[in-house]
């Protein structure tokens, strides 16, 4: 009986391994090689066929981990590793000769080949005695002490100017000798602190409870609702100013609207009047139409009373303005002194206080000041050492840094009177100069 056997070819599809090129008629769709497709395919279906994809299955369904150990493998290496290594047995070996000592002997090292080696000065050799002086002094054993004196003149004195003239001064001794400059009789007073209380205020306060980076429940809700509550009055200051400004503006541009509503209507009467002039007016063609007066020349008299008004009213204003400047004065003053007065009740109650040791708190609150704003200039404010409930942090590591030192530093000496409160202006006001071209370049003459 004949075997049947397979059919003879390839049972792939059609392949094309090599493809320099794709512009001609064998390298279409259905010769591409798609050999490694199937084979992958294949593989992937005998996967499914055993159990499931690999890539799919967990570690413990693929592997399996060996905890006790192979018995046989055990004891194959025990029986190869009896003997022991090579170099465990050279180790063990011990030599009745016992080992060379390291140790320097006294002779040794003496014997040479007759040539003296010559002497190099070593330039970075400490002597053993300077060593010993140089730990003495690093523990603070000195073999002089330095005595500290006072020192017997001073440096910022003024120097005596009466010493001998030489020629050349000689000859302006005429002129008067240069003064010393006087210092003021307050530099030797001590600074007046700006505290409401009048008491000294320090230099760096102690914080508070409310402001820790952790603070307690009380203070910090204590401190929150003060802080709140100023806020609500500013803003509520500021919505009312804004709505006293719209009023202001609204009246302004009524009275703008009015003003230009007059002019409108002067306009519109002069028009009239001058079609009246020139006897176009409606339902006078046909009657007598009255002609008005053209306008003439000022006369001198007329200029000189219009300067004149002009120049009371300018004297008017002037005057105004002085007496404004005057009353503004006379405030200041009150203001200086009235100033003065509370200043002198605020330090006789702090004297009176701390003579009597009812006073507790003996330094003075930057927060509440007692001078008045006389000027342009205002005091820097407080900065809010303060922060939102969500903002607080549990952790010193997550606090970030917040304002300025240098700006700390000069509101802490302005309120301790240490500097001046004002404004400093590194310039002076120069004079206004007119700068004009003469008009001699004009002035030629020909030869």
């Amino acid at each position: 009986m004949p075997v049947i056997g397979a059919k003879s070819g390839s049972v792939a599809g059609p392949s094309q391994h090599k493809q320099p090129s794709r512009k001609g008629r064998k390298a279409w769709r259905k010769n591409v090689d798609v050999s490694e497709v199937e084979k992958g395919l294949e593989e992937r279906n005998d996967q499914i066929i055993k159990g499931g994809l690999v890539k799919e299955q967990e570690s413990d369904q693929l592997f399996q981990v060996e905890d006790t150990g192979d018995l046989e493998v055990a004891k194959k290496l025990s029986k190869k590793f009896t003997k022991g290594l090579k170099a465990d047995e050279i180790l063990a070996q011990r030599s009745a000769v016992p080992a060379v000592s390291a140790r320097k002997r006294k002779g040794e090292g003496k014997t040479t080949d007759g040539v003296l080696e010559t002497k190099r000065v070593r330039k970075d050799y400490i002597s053993h005695k300077e060593l010993v002086r140089l730990r003495q002094m690093a523990d603070g054993h000195h073999e002089s002490t330095v005595e500290v004196n006072d020192a017997s003149f001073d440096p910022w004195a003024v120097t005596d100017t009466s010493v001998v003239l030489s020629n050349s001064e000689r000859s302006f001794s005429f002129l008067p000798k240069p003064r010393a400059p006087k210092a003021p009789v307050t530099m030797a007073h001590a600074p007046i602190s700006l505290a409401a209380n009048g008491k000294p205020i320090p230099a760096v306060a102690k914080p508070k409870a409310d402001m820790s980076y952790n603070p307690s429940f009380e203070a910090y809700e204590a401190r929150l609702t003060e802080e709140g509550a100023k806020a609500v009055e500013a803003e509520r200051k500021r919505l009312a100013g804004e709505e006293a400004e719209r009023v202001r503006m609204e009246g302004v541009a009524r009275s703008a609207a009015e003003a230009d509503a007059a002019a409108e209507r002067e306009l519109l009467s002069e028009w009239e009047e001058d079609s009246a002039w020139e006897g176009f007016q409606s339902g006078l063609e046909n009657e007598e139409v009255t002609t008005a007066k053209r306008p003439k020349r000022k006369t001198p008299a007329q200029r000189n009373k219009i300067n004149r008004r002009k120049e009371a009213e300018a004297k008017k204003r002037h005057d105004a303005i002085a007496e404004h400047k005057k009353e503004q004065t006379k405030h200041l003053a009150k203001l200086l002194a009235e100033d003065k007065f509370k200043h002198e009740q605020a330090l006789a109650l702090a004297a009176a206080e701390s003579s009597s040791g009812e006073s507790d708190d003996e330094e003075g609150d930057d927060n509440v000041l007692r001078r008045r704003q006389l000027g342009k200039f205002h005091l820097p404010e407080r900065d809010l050492e303060l922060v939102l409930p969500d903002e607080l942090q549990g952790s010193l590591r997550l606090l970030k840094p917040e304002g300025n030192l240098l700006q700390d530093r000069y509101r802490s000496m302005v309120v301790r009177g240490k500097v001046e409160a004002r404004k400093r202006r590194p310039f002076r006001k120069q004079p206004k100069v007119k700068i004009t071209e003469k008009w001699a370049h004009k002035d030629f003459q020909l030869f």
